[in-house]
């Protein structure tokens, strides 16, 4: 996108945000507003004057250090500057800026008192009416705030989860893939990154005949409407109303294309600031010096031609990324063959439609050494005194002793209460491997008690897992209003566990999240929450997502083996351990 005067001011004025949102002297936060009006408001376009050597001195109120700046943003569109400032500050609370009613010391009051730092958050404290409890603020202004949240998010393009648009993708690729002369046919975009929802999607392809690939793209049996049809991109919708582009490139240029439409813009813009500065150009054509292409072919050449390590695809966000790349300190991030198990599954003694068996057999076929099963209480548990709890740990019993390279652990899914107890006898927890905590109902408490609610749990002499900590329904139900670090800090503190659960509508905890769990101290357990056979396969989805959260193998709980994992869960179960599971301790492949 071309640079002119409007995107350069656009940069001071966030800029300016940032600088009061974090508390900076309000003499260079002035500075920056009046050098945002002034280039809004210049009459001559200043990249066209930098293109031309034109001295930026002329302008009012910009000197030698504002016309760096201003240089740098023509050039890249951003500058160090801003996203220094955008690093520095938590999550995504330079979105909130956005808000119509908010502004640099509103955000810098919300953040303050109740450390809002996206607009999840920001929803989930006004609905629980705190944001009318600031200074300044008021239930009007609280009322206005929702509406024009609820507003932009009616405003953003349909979403669709992930697991939802690889489905659709794949009998595409499968299509494109066997036209005669092609190369590669690779996805890109946000869904290449994992992101939990993508908004649309891109494929990549190299191809002999471009016109031939396009042809059977175009005549796909899922195709709803052809909105372009040209010999090297088009685009469709599909019956599902996912809108599909595809660009066929040159095999010399792939590497490049690639970079470019994995995205994410904020990682391509400081890729395109670091290449200006080391005299080079870089596009969706490769890196160049001058009129000469050094590299293109592969995501790795042009990574390396500006001086840096490949980026996983996952970590382009512009989160760190570029800084690690450049240091070589990038993380070796979890895969899927490193799981040893699965930390959270029904069958159909509660939530579940498959059996004990048949979800034994399910999870032994896909490489797992073992399951966990953490059924919850079906309606009538309370009234039969939750024998149907030690029914099934007898059942584990008997099925365990048929396997001797797999495990049932025995578990629950103990409903945590307003009040911090869980809904689960404790003579029943004490015969069990693990304990899964589940917050099921009461979303809207305050954050100071929702908070709590959870770290009482944790002080439970039975008490393994946190399952997905901030309640999230991806489309249906906002993040609860709850303090994160105080929670994660709580779990170092007792030596307990959180979950990344995988159900495609949680992925809960958020990428975000994962990340800073990591740096606590607090090993993340990824559990399917499947609740049928099939289902188990969203460990790879939670695999995506741990791997948006930079987490390493060691970061991970399920990593362990069953001889490993056996003394963490003891600990967390008054150190008592189980009262034994009875089967062989195998371990799977690769353990």
């Amino acid at each position: 996108m071309p640079i002119h005067n409007a995107e350069c001011a656009a940069v001071f004025a966030e800029i300016a945000d940032m600088l009061e949102i974090q508390g900076a002297n309000p003499f260079r936060v002035r500075a920056y507003r009046n050098a945002a009006r002034t280039v809004a408001d210049y009459g001559r376009d200043i990249p066209t004057m930098i293109a031309n050597g034109d001295d930026l001195g002329k302008i009012p109120s910009i000197g030698a250090d504002l016309a760096a700046k201003l240089r740098e943003i023509a050039a890249t569109g951003t500058c160090e500057l801003q996203q220094t400032l955008r690093h520095a500050l938590p999550g995504a609370i330079v979105e909130l800026l956005d808000v119509p009613g908010l502004g640099a010391k509103r955000v810098k009051a919300l953040h303050d008192a109740l450390h809002v730092d996206s607009l999840e958050q920001l929803r989930a404290e006004a609905k629980s009416g705190h944001v009318r409890e600031l200074p300044g603020f008021g239930a009007k202004t609280e009322a206005h705030l929702l509406e024009a949240i609820d507003d932009r998010l009616q405003r953003e393009p349909q979403r669709f989860l992930l697991p939802d648009a690889a489905q659709a993708l794949k009998p595409l690729l499968e299509r494109l893939r066997a036209v005669a002369g092609v190369g590669k046919a690779v996805p890109a975009g946000s869904f290449r990154r994992r992101r939990e929802t993508v908004g649309d999607l891109d494929i990549l392809v190299t191809a002999r005949e471009p016109a031939a690939v396009a042809e059977a793209f175009v005549g796909h049996g899922d195709v709803a409407r052809v909105l372009a049809h040209g010999k090297t991109r088009s685009s469709v919708t599909l019956a599902s109303g996912l809108q599909v582009d595809l660009r066929v490139v040159d095999a010399d240029a792939f590497g490049a294309a690639l970079v470019y439409f994995t995205g994410s813009k904020a990682h391509n813009i400081a890729l395109r600031r670091i290449a200006q500065a080391g005299g080079l150009k870089i596009n969706e054509y490769g890196v160049f010096r001058g009129d000469e292409r050094i590299a293109g072919a592969t995501e790795a050449s042009v990574y390396a031609a500006i001086g840096l390590h490949e980026v996983p695809p996952e970590l382009r966000e512009d989160r760190g990324e570029i800084d690690a790349s450049r240091a070589g300190t990038l993380p070796a991030l979890v895969e899927r063959k490193h799981l040893h198990g699965d930390l959270h599954a029904h069958t159909d003694a509660s939530a579940g439609r498959d059996s004990l068996r048949a979800m034994a057999d399910a999870a032994r076929a896909r490489g797992l050494a073992y399951l966990a099963v953490t059924d919850r209480a079906p309606p009538d548990g309370a009234r039969d005194g939750f024998d149907w709890l030690a029914r099934q740990i007898d059942e584990i019993d008997r099925v365990n002793a048929t396997f001797d390279d797999f495990v049932l652990l025995k578990g629950v899914e103990a409903g945590i209460r307003e009040d911090g107890s869980l809904d689960v006898p404790d003579a029943m927890l004490g015969r069990l491997d693990l304990v899964v905590g589940a917050v099921r109902d009461g979303f809207d408490l305050p954050r100071g008690a929702q908070t709590d609610r959870m770290l009482r749990a944790m002080d439970h002499p039975h008490f393994t897992i946190l399952a997905h900590p901030t309640g999230r329904v991806l489309g249906e139900r906002d993040a609860c209003a709850l303090d994160v670090p105080r929670v994660l800090a709580g779990a170092a503190a007792r030596g307990c566990f959180v979950e990344l659960d995988a159900q495609p509508r949680r992925f809960d905890l958020p990428d975000v999240w994962c990340r800073e769990a990591a740096k606590a101290g607090v090993p993340v357990a990824i559990g399917s929450d499947a609740c049928s056979a099939d289902e188990l396969d969203n460990l790879a989805f939670g695999i995506d997502q741990a791997r948006r959260g930079w987490l390493t193998r060691r970061d991970v709980l399920n990593t362990c083996t069953l001889a490993q994992l056996r003394p963490l869960l003891a600990r967390t179960m008054g150190g008592a351990g189980s009262a034994g599971s009875g089967a062989k301790r195998g371990r799977s492949k690769g353990a």
